[in-house]
């Protein structure tokens, strides 16, 4: 049986013990929220006709939770997602897993969890699809790929994991492997663009992660990286072959919190190789590479600010894409391989459960921009601008 059949074989057993009880539904949560931005850039497209003035950014999410027993939880998400062209708003299962707590003490605990797991990769991945756990409208794009945000977001599988509780900090452990959740957006960043054919998994995926943290949460460190292997399945029409893509992605992230203040920073890199997609395919491998630093400052409990740098580039051995640019004839301009970004936001918490954000950001660079929504190369322009607000709010 499949990860998705045992979550419902649990459901049904779930449900079964909860009539005999009404009590028990009185574990049930539920929450919710609903998002609506506005995009303006300068020049090139980002979620939808940017230059234009966007509204193609639209983010509502339904999720709940279950608490059987203390050792068992059951928990799931779904999200309606619109961003621009690589997102259309059609509802989507975000995550849905039960977790089964195996061993728990005042010192530590060790459980699993089966299901659609969200992936614990960096300091916000797992939790990026709400707004209000974001620091800025939109993460930085050199280490979280909103273009790529399915396939890093959760994986179909197990994941074990384990937290250690001692009076020099926390360490926490998890390992699991699974199914990555690929969409059409794969094809478009891996491949550059939409070839006849389809992208599929070529095997498990795998998802690790190892975090130190202070008791008082004032400082923590962690790596975490997953892997996903894939295949391009061509289709009569494709000029592509039955090519192979193995990739990784690695963060390493640090953070410091005190009362008013927040810094976090955080590296990442992507290795990536390409095999058998045939002459019309000229890359064998890089390795992305992205870094950010950040800074908020809580300048009243309602009232944020937040400062970022941050670099990204498609291929760390190539940073000023002049090479690329070679290979494809001059036809990709030198700057689409690179990213360097600032980035200045604002947040206002009118009430608890409503915020609205102010974001600008100053781009030098396209690497950070959608194939899907930027196609043609000669339509880019290297410097430009990027105003977003957002109203938020949850429930």
């Amino acid at each position: 049986m499949g990860s998705r059949g045992h979550i419902a074989a649990l459901l049904i057993v779930a449900t079964g013990v909860a009539k005999a009880d009404e009590s028990l539904w009185e574990r049930l949560q539920i929450h919710g929220f609903a998002s609506q931005g506005v995009v303006q850039t300068s020049d090139n497209r980002w979620f939808g006709d940017s230059p234009n003035t966007s509204f193609d950014f639209t983010e509502l999410g339904l999720n709940g939770s279950f608490q059987l027993n203390p050792k068992v939880l059951f928990s799931a998400q779904v999200l309606s997602r619109r961003a621009g062209e690589m997102y259309d708003g059609q509802p989507s299962l975000d995550y849905a897993l039960g977790d089964f707590t195996l061993f728990a003490a005042p010192e530590g605990r060790l459980g699993i969890r089966v299901g659609r797991i969200k992936n614990p990769l960096g300091l916000y991945n797992e939790t990026r699809d709400v707004p209000f756990t974001r620091p800025t409208i939109f993460l930085p794009q050199v280490v979280y790929y909103d273009r790529l945000r399915n396939l890093i977001l959760s994986s179909d599988g197990l994941m074990f994991y384990g937290e250690s509780f001692q009076p020099w900090g926390n360490l926490s452990l998890t390992l699991g492997g699974g199914q990555p959740v690929i969409d059409d957006n794969v094809e478009w960043v891996l491949l550059t663009s939409d070839f006849d054919g389809s992208m599929e998994s070529d095997g498990n995926s795998f998802v690790g992660s190892i975090w130190y943290e202070t008791q008082d949460g004032a400082f923590k460190a962690g790596l975490s990286g997953a892997t996903a292997p894939l295949r391009f399945k061509p289709g009569i029409a494709s000029i592509l072959g039955p090519g192979k893509i193995n990739f990784d992605y690695w963060i390493a992230s640090l953070q410091y919190n005190a009362e008013k203040l927040t810094l976090s920073a955080e590296y990442g890199r992507t290795p990536i190789e390409w095999s058998d997609f045939g002459p019309y395919w000229p890359l064998p491998k890089q390795t992305t590479e992205g870094y950010y630093l950040q800074g908020t400052y809580r300048i009243l409990p309602e009232l944020e600010f937040t400062l970022r740098y941050e670099e990204g580039f498609a291929d760390r051995n190539d940073r000023s894409g002049k090479r690329y640019s070679a290979l494809t004839g001059g036809v990709s301009p030198p700057f689409e391989s690179y990213s360097k970004i600032f980035t200045a936001g604002v947040r206002w918490y009118i009430l608890p459960n409503l915020m609205v954000e102010l974001d600008y950001s100053r781009h030098r660079g396209t690497f950070d921009l959608s194939y899907r929504e930027n196609p043609d190369p000669s339509q880019l322009v290297r410097d430009w601008d990027r105003f977003a607000a957002q109203i938020s709010v949850r429930f």
